[in-house]
């Protein structure tokens, strides 16, 4: 008698079907991955004007908080965009809204293109106002702001971006 060599048809097709089943469930998994890779630049675009905003408040309080974002706000469009960012716009308290690149420019799924994350200064818990001091800490808040709430920080708006794409200080 010989010895039977090599694998079974049935083997094979168990093989294939296992290999099928982790397909399925990894895939998901890498697209929102990677997602989550080009939503990133966000929080790093958003680290040049975090460090203007509090700058200015350390060595002038509100009205160099009002200087700076008049400032940073009067910069061309170009000098704020990249391949994931469409825009970064500044609000009157410091609030930095970081808006993501269109479907077709990034290539992000349409539930995360045109979104935003918007990060709030705080000082001792608060939003910054006159005559507070202190070090500044950014609350991040996408369409929820449960870390930043969790660390005790305001936020003083919601983003647009879902939760399942943002970093997690962000969620």
């Amino acid at each position: 008698m010989k010895a039977q060599k090599g694998f079974t048809l049935i083997e094979l097709m168990i093989v294939v079907a296992i290999i099928g089943i982790l397909a399925a469930i990894a895939l998901p998994a890498y697209q929102d991955y990677t997602v989550r890779s080009k939503i990133s630049e966000l929080v790093i675009a958003a680290s040049s004007p975090k460090s203007l905003v509090s700058e200015a408040f350390q060595s002038d309080g509100m009205a160099g908080v009002t200087a700076a974002v008049a400032e940073y706000n009067a910069r061309a469009l170009a000098d704020k965009q990249s391949k994931y960012v469409a825009n970064i716009v500044l609000g009157a308290g410091g609030e930095i809204t970081v808006t993501t690149a269109s479907t077709a420019q990034a290539g992000l799924p349409t539930d995360a293109a045109g979104t935003t994350l918007v990060f709030t200064p705080n000082v001792q818990g608060a939003v910054l106002a006159a005559g507070v001091t202190g070090a500044v800490d950014w609350a991040c808040a996408s369409t929820t702001a449960t870390t930043a709430a969790t660390r005790g920080l305001v936020s003083a708006a919601a983003g647009t971006l879902p939760a399942k794409y943002a970093p997690s200080e962000c969620r």
